[in-house]
């Protein structure tokens, strides 16, 4: 399934998003997490040594809903599966873009283990109150 032309802009914009991922147990966790996409999948930024990467390792099924800055009644909410990573020098690259697009700074924490770029692929996209002309300058 091809990402919606609002999906794309919500991710590309300094929008926050939740990211739920399922323990063994189908339990689920949320985090609120920086969001970015290549046209294609979601990208979610994150360490090899943090939960939400054990769980995704056991259960690739995700939820990431991202909401817009200035209005969080208007979001997109994205259900499917994480299909393929980018470590190294790449997700060393991309957390400090994503820094700089939501705090116009680099990265200002030390990375303890190994910076791994999610990539997610929709299966579904549900829309509240999200309009076209939410994007228009």
């Amino acid at each position: 399934m091809s990402l919606d032309n609002k999906t794309i802009q919500m991710a590309r914009d300094a929008n926050y998003a939740a990211l739920t991922t399922l323990f063994k147990d189908g339990t689920p966790q949320t985090h609120v997490m920086w969001v970015d996409t290549d046209g294609e999948h979601i990208l979610i930024n994150t360490e090899i040594h943090r939960v939400k990467y054990k769980n995704i390792k056991n259960d690739n099924r995700v939820t990431v809903m991202i909401w817009k800055k200035d209005d969080a009644f208007k979001f997109v909410e994205i259900r499917g599966r994480v299909v393929g990573e980018t470590p190294g020098d790449d997700a060393e690259k991309n957390i400090n873009d994503l820094s700089h697009k939501y705090w116009n700074k680099p990265y200002p924490f030390p990375i303890q283990t190994e910076r791994i770029v999610l990539k997610i692929k929709a299966d579904r996209e549900f829309f509240f109150n999200l309009k076209d002309d939410d994007f228009e300058n």
